[in-house]
């Protein structure tokens, strides 16, 4: 488990996968700016079995050990691509960009990479807040990157480097 100050990330585990179901199938979860899904549990069991090793996905917890969100890592040719989403009832408190922060810690503690970067809808004045406050930089518009609630959406792209990064935030391990 990574630790901080408002939030723990738990890395995804098959216990999981109901409340992942839950969460994919509830079109409030995702909001406007993401596809509509509906998944049987099945399918999101054969997700999780196939992720491959080096892709993490992590539930964002309070300290209470309630579960508000989730966070996850991908890594791609030569860099790695994060994406997170809070339930609506827990966004704008801060645990979004401190779940960010966290990720960016331990992807750049555990990898040799020296980019992460993130895409928001140009719309999503929330998300940009969040990657903004944790350090990332905006660079340019990806021009219809997205598929969502059938249409194209454009995205942001948002990244941080190792130099720009200042020290780790995660408290432990």
């Amino acid at each position: 488990m990574l630790e901080g100050n408002l939030v723990n990330l738990k890395i995804v585990e098959r216990d999981d996968m109901p409340l992942l179901k839950e969460w994919s199938d509830n079109p409030e979860f995702g909001g406007e700016f993401e596809p509509l899904e509906q998944v049987s549990l099945k399918e999101m069991e054969e997700w999780y079995r196939t992720l491959r090793s080096n892709e993490k996905w992590f539930i964002i917890e309070k300290k209470d050990g309630t579960k508000i969100g989730q966070i996850m890592h991908i890594p791609e040719r030569h860099f790695y691509t994060i994406g997170f989403i809070i339930v609506p009832g827990e966004r704008g408190k801060g645990y979004c960009t401190e779940a960010v922060r966290i990720m960016v810690d331990f992807v750049f503690l555990s990898t040799p990479t020296v980019r992460i970067q993130a895409e928001a809808n140009p719309k999503n004045v929330a998300s940009q807040k969040v990657l903004e406050k944790a350090g990332f930089t905006r660079e340019g518009i990806l021009r219809k990157s997205f598929y969502a609630r059938g249409k194209w959406l454009d995205g942001i792209v948002y990244s941080i480097l190792r130099e720009e990064w200042k020290e780790p935030r995660i408290l432990h391990v």
